[in-house]
């Protein structure tokens, strides 16, 4: 690494150029996994937070935002409670609504109505967990928004109240819109729409009679892997698992694919800037390396020297963009959809060092082809 540390003292300004290019683009690296990870999370934590390993839609939902579509039947819920490798079969209601609070602040819910003794129960931080008719457990996320447990609901246009209960274990949301529990009689009294304005009654939910749900959320017995695609068949439904039912999110693909491609044309460019730099000094210090070459060193030693080089501007200037798009990351509001998570950030600067080496490596290779006799003068 003789050559490596002497040129990059020699030419110090032109490398801290190249450098700060370098943690720029380390920088955008760090703000976009953030914004990637919290768009996630902001969009589907509630599906995430849920113990379903799948979700069987009504056969024939269209799969863009197919939990506000879709709308199964007892009998398909019976024909799932009965399928083997099922441990757990149970309705889950999805609507998103509007209302105020006893305060008069407006929020948007979207309502998952889940059995209350069921294991798509929400752990709970603060408060109860579900139980009476009227009563909600909502996202942590609330709280920042002034919502605190006793607060009323009030939905729009209807007037039916509940109030909340308590609060959920970390964030909680769907389509980017913040989540409140309630018991799957509930829902059905809501979207039957037969709900009275104020507290709803267990007697309201009795006389309701309406057997829908929107999905029904399974849970695998341990060491089964279930075939979906049979019991689809007999059930009349379409099943995603967890992972595929996040697409079913109102916008979720379209943001994801937004923001990979965006990555995706990041490390690319990285890749090509990196290597457009090492082609251009390596030809600036043609005479330099055939020098080398005359007095005996091999392509080998000079090809190791060069990537050393590229190695050590990217791994140090990489590290000060990464620093710095924390730094940002640490200062960006609330309000935006932004999550420092460590393995999206560890696995992006990784990409982007490696890429760069690739295009360092493809811009050093021409040392292996230099000729020695260039140092005497024989390419005049």
């Amino acid at each position: 690494m003789f050559l490596a540390l002497r040129e990059l003292r020699f030419a110090r300004g032109r490398f801290t150029l190249m450098g700060a290019v370098i943690s720029l683009i380390a920088v955008l690296v760090v703000l976009l996994s953030g914004l990637s990870s919290g768009l996630v999370n902001d969009g589907v934590s509630g599906l995430k937070s849920l113990s379903a390993t799948a979700f069987a839609f009504d056969k024939g939902t269209i799969k863009d935002n197919a939990f506000s579509r879709s709308l199964v039947d007892g009998r398909q819920l019976q024909a799932w409670k009965d399928a083997p490798g099922i441990e757990h079969a149970e309705p889950m209601g999805v609507s998103i609504v509007n209302g105020t609070t006893s305060s008069g602040r407006q929020v948007d819910l979207t309502l998952f109505g889940v059995e209350p003794a069921g294991f798509l129960a929400p752990a709970i931080a603060e408060g109860h967990s579900l139980g009476a008719p009227d009563g909600i457990v909502v996202s942590s996320t609330l709280k920042a928004k002034g919502v605190t447990v006793g607060d009323v609901v009030a939905l729009d246009r209807i007037g039916t109240k509940l109030t909340v209960a308590g609060f959920t274990r970390g964030q909680a949301t769907f389509g980017h819109v913040d989540v409140a529990y309630l018991p799957i009689g509930t829902w059905r009294l809501l979207a039957s729409n037969t709900a009275a304005a104020g507290a709803p009654t267990q007697a309201q939910v009795d006389a309701a009679g309406y057997p829908y749900s929107s999905v029904v959320a399974l849970e695998a017995a341990p060491g089964r892997s279930p075939d979906y695609a049979a019991l689809d068949a007999g059930a009349g439904t379409m099943t995603m698992t967890k992972a595929q039912a996040f697409n079913a999110s109102p916008g979720y693909e379209a943001e994801t694919l937004t923001l990979s491609m965006i990555q995706v044309f990041l490390y690319a460019i990285c890749a090509l800037v990196v290597g457009a730099f090492f082609t251009v000094w390596t030809i600036q210090r043609t005479q330099e390396i055939a020098v080398l070459r005359a007095m005996g060193a091999s392509g080998g030693y000079l090809l190791r020297d060069g990537l050393a080089q590229g190695a050590i501007l990217l791994l140090g200037f990489t590290a000060i963009g990464v620093a710095i798009g924390v730094g940002f990351g640490a200062m960006i509001p609330d309000a935006v959809p932004f999550a420092l998570e460590a393995a999206p950030i560890a696995l992006a600067t990784a990409l982007t060092v490696v890429l760069g080496l690739l295009g360092a490596a493809v811009a050093v290779l021409r040392i292996t082809r230099v000729d020695p006799i260039t140092a005497l003068g024989g390419n005049r």
